[in-house]
Formats: structure tokens, sequence, C-alpha cells
């Protein structure tokens, strides 16, 4: 079995949700380190508005950040005796799960099957990653 839309059943042992202080770090990094690559490349390019890069992508992403949030972070997700599972039908059942690893602020689950879930902006990925791999009987990267 892979990842799956289905209803999760079991008893719920723990919970995540997104951390709003982490989804607006995370922007804001991600918003500067594309201002200084816009406005490098374009320097690089011989644009005589290179400076432009940096408005730009800090607008871009700031906007992006605003218009996804109220979706990002109304997901939770569940880890149950039997499943991992989001507040938006995903679940992937424990016995599935192959790998778990942190990637930032997220926790990345890999199945067997190679299917992936990502859990995005955790406030402590590297509990959340060590809850869910000791309880899937599995090895934390």
């Amino acid at each position: 079995m892979t990842v799956s839309e289905a209803p999760t059943a079991g008893r719920v042992m723990q919970s995540w949700s997104a951390d709003r202080r982490v989804y607006i770090r995370d922007h804001i990094r991600l918003a500067l380190f594309g201002a200084a690559a816009t406005t490098a490349i374009l320097y690089l390019l011989g644009n005589p508005s290179a400076w432009v890069g940096i408005p730009a992508s800090l607008l871009a992403i700031g906007i992006r950040g605003w218009y996804v949030a109220s979706e990002e972070l109304a997901i939770r997700w569940d880890l149950t005796d039997l499943a991992v599972a989001g507040s938006h039908g995903r679940q992937v059942p424990l016995g599935d799960i192959a790998k778990v690893r942190r990637l930032g602020s997220a926790v990345q689950i890999i199945t067997h099957a190679g299917d992936k879930l990502l859990m995005k902006y955790l406030a402590d990925p590297d509990a959340t990653r060590t809850a869910i791999a000791r309880t899937a009987g599995v090895s934390a990267e």
C-alpha cells in the first residue's frame, strides 16, 4: 500500500500543525535568497537594472506567502497507531514507511514504494521525525 486518500483509522497518539512563525521565517529566508540570486544573475548577464531583482523577489515571495498561508497553516498531521494522516486526506500506513528524514523545517516520509509525503513548517521537526520513525519502527535520518 502507498500514500492514499482513505479515511484514517486508529487511535491518535500525537498531532502536529504548521507553525506560523516558522512559515514566516522560511518565507523571509526564501525571499532574501531569491533577491540575492536574482540580482546576481541579472548583474552577471549585464543587465543595467540588476537591482530590480531585490524588490521583485521580495514582492513575489511575499505575495505567494500571503496567498497560500491560510491553506498551508490549516493542515494538521496525526500520528495514529496505524498511520500518519493529514487533515487534507492523505495518509501513509506505518508499515509502508521506509524512511523518515528532516528537510529544514519539514519532515519527509518515504514509503517502500518510493512515494513521498512532506510535513511542512513544523516547530520541532526533529521531535516529529523521531516520533514517527520510532512508531513506524524505522530509522530517523
